[in-house]
């Protein structure tokens, strides 16, 4: 039953993206900031350290070819960057231990990595035209504050369920 755990996660944490997203941008101080939910790579960046580097970048590819389909007209986008994103993830892992607070660090890094990768395409191809500073006030440092608070409350839930995962799996080898 855990085993179909994993999807059921991945596709609820996609669709809770786009619902929480419909909360964005917010005035705050007669300015636009715009909180932008990374659910998914956060799981899929726990998924890589914590159970399977491949998997985690199966799930990306899938997941980021959809998101480039249903919500960004640029094919290819998200499907390069939420595998390359789970790929580093699982490098660094090796180098690096796997506490949940070193694991919350190297995913909010990744995010921020994301997220300027994204901005950096955009303006190559004239999709946006903000400078990097009002970017990194507007959207950067607002998406990481979102993101911290989701992770603070379920990170420790993601790496129990991918542990148990990889533990029952291990179980189920040596049987």
């Amino acid at each position: 039953m855990v085993r179909y755990l994993i999807p059921v996660v991945v596709i609820v944490l996609f669709f809770a993206e786009t619902e929480f997203s419909l909360f964005s941008p917010i005035e705050w101080h007669g300015h636009l900031i715009y909180l932008v939910p990374r659910f998914l790579i956060l799981f899929l960046i726990f998924m890589a350290i914590y159970y399977d580097r491949k998997k985690a970048m199966i799930y990306g590819l899938i997941f980021g070819l959809i998101n480039d389909i249903f919500y960004i007209d640029i094919i290819g986008l998200y499907t390069f960057l939420y595998p390359f994103i789970c790929f580093i993830a699982g490098s660094t892992v090796k180098y690096i231990h796997q506490h949940l607070v070193v694991t919350t660090t190297l995913s909010l890094a990744l995010i921020a990595v994301l997220e300027v990768a994204l901005y950096q395409f955009f303006v190559l191809i004239s999709f946006t035209d903000i400078s990097f500073a009002q970017f990194l006030n507007t959207r950067l440092i607002p998406t990481m504050i979102a993101n911290v608070i989701f992770i603070v409350l379920l990170g420790g839930g993601f790496k129990y369920l991918l542990e148990y995962r990889s533990y029952q799996r291990a179980n189920r080898s040596i049987l």
